[in-house]
């Protein structure tokens, strides 16, 4: 593993940041008392060595309608079609994140759905009826308490 070496200067940024991604340069050098040029070195260092992969905006699923949330458990009648078991489930636009996972289930996808029965559909009709599922379990969520970064060591 190519763990990177933060300096405190490097923490702040990140933190900063890591709340407000729009943050122009010019003002997080001001609020860190550094120069412009050293915040830019700085986060193209961070991004070259991998801290930071993608700035992007997050959605909110409720927001846009999808009243369900769910992790479904995918149980593989083979481990070797793990793969394009992963790349089909991958196809199915409401699945945003999958895992591997160990354990009984091999598979852990998190899953949004306007309602019950879209969900249900979703994994009849969708994640069951690919080749080299054997079942699923699922659980539902009721709410997302908070999401959050891995602490800087």
């Amino acid at each position: 593993m190519n763990n990177v070496k933060l300096d405190p200067i490097d923490k702040r940024i990140i933190d900063k940041l890591t709340l407000d991604a729009r943050v122009p340069l010019s003002k997080l050098a001001k609020q860190l008392k550094v120069s412009n040029t050293l915040i830019h070195q700085r986060i193209k260092k961070l991004k070259e060595n991998g801290v930071f992969h993608q700035a992007t905006f997050k959605l909110s699923p409720e927001k846009l309608g999808y009243e369900t949330a769910a992790y479904t458990q995918i149980k593989l009648e083979s481990y070797e079609l793990r793969k394009k078991i992963e790349e089909e489930v991958a196809a199915i636009p409401e699945i945003v994140e999958c895992v591997n996972i160990s354990g009984e289930f091999a598979i852990l996808v998190k899953i949004y759905a306007i309602n019950n029965r879209h969900l249900r559909d979703i994994i009849y009709d969708k994640i069951q009826t690919i080749k080299g599922v054997s079942t699923t379990n699922t659980i539902m969520a009721f709410e997302t308490n908070f999401v959050r970064n891995v602490p800087l060591q």
